[in-house]
């Protein structure tokens, strides 16, 4: 099984680590020295590339969280 978490670039491991971490979108960009509109491309980058679409009965931040952690 390919490891989902391969097609991330560094940058958008290093946030959703710290997102795995508990931290909000601000907290994540001041610690990064990003704007929190770049935190929030990111973000969503992270999302397209885990196959995560909107959905009301899912968090996404969450089920990317729980991606990271499994693959860690």
């Amino acid at each position: 099984r390919r490891d989902p978490l391969e097609a991330l670039t560094p940058r958008e491991r290093e946030v959703l680590g710290l997102m795995a971490q508990g931290q909000s979108n601000a907290s994540i960009a001041e610690e990064l020295t990003l704007s929190l509109g770049g935190v929030e491309k990111h973000t969503q980058r992270i999302f397209a590339k885990l196959g995560l679409v909107p959905d009301d009965a899912q968090h996404r931040r969450v089920l990317a969280v729980l991606e990271y952690l499994r693959q860690g």
